[in-house]
């Protein structure tokens, strides 16, 4: 990919010329590069109080409301650069508050005067866009905010209808973003900060070229801030394309394992022992939340019709459901009226369900970096969880892959497991 801020079309035609929106140019103006060389060699300490971050009093307000009373780790290093117009890389562990972190930042540099979209956040899934909206409005409640999720699933017309009014966040996957630019609805020549939530998973594979197509169309000046549990090599490369002297808050892998998370492994001889041992596991995992992943819808599904005809409850959820269905599903899932999920990677990331205390890989995970995220989804903010692992013969490697990654202790799982989730 050429490199986005270094070359890219002409400015945007007026609508006489054209009805469709084409990209802006993308080169940052020398007052822009400037501005970011001088500010890249400020370094900013740890805050470990909201009251010391220079925040609004109502911005101030809504973060007290929703119960943080002392900014976690990854706030206390990343809100302040942020505010203060920087490009972030910022890598923190699941459920440490990375999306409050990016919340406050974007809901600091809101003008709420001016009804014109401000800040563009882009997501993975419509499940973590919903997810993010969430806590726009939470923390933004008595600040007079306006945001949208516009996804993939939902009725165009009322994307149309919304961004229309000028939101001031609009919160959204790739595909219906690009859309809703394209038939010049979402305007987004005031926007002054673009975030990518889950940034290595957007920036590679299906994603990067409509992210890279997003960019385009944004104005040269831009703050983009990325965050992720994990950030390849490969990744942090390409953000030199389109990112100015980022500041960088980054961990390395063997620092990732999340703490308050115990990790098993149950091997098997003979793969289809897997449905057999979640039937044995299904008693004690009804006692809490639980997520059970498969690498595929297809798995995913014959395991959930399975456990359904041996009369289990289960609830399912992958990309083949319509957005009715997956909207049910999580709703279930989080109220707790379901409490064993079986789901595709659709909510390995970046989805908080507090209550979740175990997460099952049916499957172990294609990649190490997916491992981590998976896991994450219980023991969130400290408490503690349990990842049980379902290895067979040709996947043993795999398992010893994960455990040199991140140089963490997977064990095999004991007799009284039980006693962990308590």
């Amino acid at each position: 990919m050429a490199d986005v801020k270094a070359s890219a079309a002409a400015a945007a035609p007026t609508p006489a010329e054209t009805s469709v929106a084409t990209p802006a140019a993308a080169t940052p103006t020398p007052a822009k590069a400037d501005e970011k060389e001088k500010n890249s060699a400020v370094e900013y300490p740890p805050l470990t109080s909201f009251d010391d971050m220079e925040l609004d009093d109502q911005l101030l307000r809504g973060v007290y409301a929703v119960g943080y009373e002392r900014p976690p780790a990854i706030q206390q290093r990343a809100i302040m650069p942020i505010t203060k117009g920087h490009d972030v890389i910022a890598q923190a562990q699941s459920g440490t508050g990375k999306t409050a972190t990016f919340t406050i930042g974007l809901l600091k540099k809101i003008d709420t005067s001016v009804k014109k979209t401000q800040s563009l956040i882009l997501a993975p899934t419509r499940e973590l866009a919903r997810q993010i909206s969430g806590t726009v409005g939470s923390i933004g409640q008595f600040m007079s905010v306006t945001h949208h999720v516009c996804i993939g699933g939902t009725q165009i017309t009322a994307d149309v209808n919304r961004l229309n009014q000028g939101p001031h966040a609009v919160i959204g996957t790739p595909g219906r973003v690009v859309d809703m630019i394209e038939r010049q609805v979402l305007k987004v020549n005031d926007v002054k900060i673009f975030i990518l939530d889950e940034a290595d998973q957007m920036l590679s594979g299906e994603f990067a070229d409509r992210v890279y197509q997003i960019f385009q169309y944004l104005p040269t000046t831009v703050q983009v801030v990325l965050m992720s549990a994990t950030m390849p090599p490969a990744v942090l490369d390409l953000t030199e394309k389109f990112m100015i002297n980022p500041v960088r808050i980054l961990v390395n892998a063997d620092q990732l394992t999340l703490e308050g998370i115990r990790q098993f492994y149950i091997k098997l001889d003979n793969p289809a022992w897997k449905i057999d041992t979640i039937c044995d596991l299904y008693e004690s995992l009804e006692i809490t939340q639980s997520v059970i992943f498969c690498n595929t819808r297809t798995e995913a599904s014959r395991l959930t019709n399975v456990l359904t005809e041996k009369h289990f409850v289960v609830s399912c959820l992958h990309s083949d459901l319509n957005q009715a269905d997956r909207d049910k599903v999580m709703r279930e899932f989080t109220s707790g009226s379901s409490r064993v999920l079986i789901a595709t990677d659709i909510i390995a990331r970046g989805i908080d369900v507090q209550q979740v205390s175990v997460v099952i890989n049916y499957d172990l995970p294609k990649e190490c970096e997916t491992y981590l995220h998976r896991i994450g989804r219980g023991g969130r903010f400290g408490r503690k969880g349990l990842a049980i692992n379902l290895v067979t013969e040709n996947s043993f490697e795999a398992l010893e892959n994960i455990r040199r990654f991140f140089s963490t202790e997977i064990t095999e799982m004991p007799d009284d497991f039980a006693t962990y989730l308590s």
